[in-house]
Order: C-alpha cells, then structure tokens, then sequence
C-alpha cells in the first residue's frame, strides 16, 4: 500500500501547473498573423519557454513519487502501469506543445507566414501546425481521462485523490455493493490483462 500523500511541492508544483495550462488554453493565439505583432511574437516565445522549463522541472521531481500515490489500498501492477502510461503521455504532450509553439514561432520570423491551402501542398509550418494541434488535442483527451480517474478513485475512497487534492480529502476506503462489485470487475479486468501479456512472452 501506498498510503504517504504528497509534499506540499508537489502539491503546489501540481495546482501551480494547472493554472498555468489553463492560462495557457484562454490566451492561445488562434490566428497566426496576429505573430506578425512583434510584442506578441515575443510574449508568447516567452510563455513557451516558461512552460518548457516548468513542465521538465515538474517532471523530473514528481519522479520521485510512486504512481498512484497515496493509496491505502493494493494497487493492482496493471493498474500501476496504466496509470503510469498515461501519465507519461500527458507528459510527452505537454512537452511537445511549447516546444513546437517555438518551433513555429521561429519559423514565422523567417517568414513562413502562410500555410497552404487544401489544395497545395503542405509546408513546413503546416506540419509543425498539425503536431502543435495534435499534441493539444490528445493533452485535452488524457487531461479529462486523468480527472475522469481521480473522481472515480475518490467514490470508492482509494486515498489517491486526498494525496494531492486539498478539498473533499477526509476520505476512507467504500467497501458498499456497489465499490465492492467494481472492485472485483476491475481485478477480473486487469487479470485476464497481465495473463494475456505474460503468455506473449
């Protein structure tokens, strides 16, 4: 079991991030002439480089910290490396955004200030574009599926969400029919898993 919460870092590193993501969605530039605003241009490689260097520092200090931690009650190894793939993918997206929201801005000041149009062919710039969007996307998508698990770990009183979640955190561990029921569907689920893995191998 797991059951040591975060430090305070983590928590603030974590919710910290959050408004900074946030901040990051409201503020996007939408239409990529607005570059040509030589005060905006530099605000936004400015913001990119920010968020870089926070989400490389964030991840290599939560490192440190198990995944799922703070749960008080067995996590299954499926589980674990569900969870941990998911995490690290969040990661990798929230990498890629800035570091091409850079790469584009670079682009733009040498003059790759138009993309093509469905019937030319791509640039450059329109790749980047492509990979910049597709990193958004999948962000919003993992993003959602990582809240989506952590509400669903604080109905059944796992101890995860009380780890880093400063309200509704006087959490224990439901053992009704229904968390029970759900318990034994996810056991089933993450055995038949890590059976099918193990006869590949």
């Amino acid at each position: 079991m797991m059951a040591r919460s975060h430090t305070k870092l983590a928590k603030f590193i974590h919710w910290s991030f959050v408004l900074l993501y946030t901040y990051g969605i409201v503020k996007q530039v939408d239409d990529l002439s607005s570059l040509g605003n030589a005060r905006l241009l530099l605000f936004e490689v400015g913001f990119a480089t920010l968020f870089l260097i926070i989400v490389l520092a964030r991840y290599f200090y939560m490192r440190r910290f198990e995944t799922l931690q703070g749960s008080t009650v067995p996590v299954h190894n499926v589980h674990r490396r569900f969870a941990r793939l998911v995490h690290v993918s969040m990661y990798m997206c929230l990498i890629l955004l800035p570091v091409t929201g850079l790469i584009i801005a670079g682009l733009y000041s040498q003059g790759y200030t138009v993309n093509a149009t469905p019937d030319e062919p791509q640039t450059v710039i329109d790749l980047v574009l492509d990979l910049h969007g597709i990193a958004a996307d999948l962000s919003y998508f993992l993003i959602f599926l990582h809240i989506s698990a952590a509400v669903y770990s604080r109905f059944k009183g796992e101890g995860v969400w009380s780890s880093m979640v400063p309200v509704l955190n006087k959490e224990t561990p439901r053992t009704g029919k229904i968390v029970t029921k759900l318990t034994q569907v996810e056991t089933k689920l993450y055995d038949r898993i890590s059976r099918s893995f193990s006869k590949e191998q």
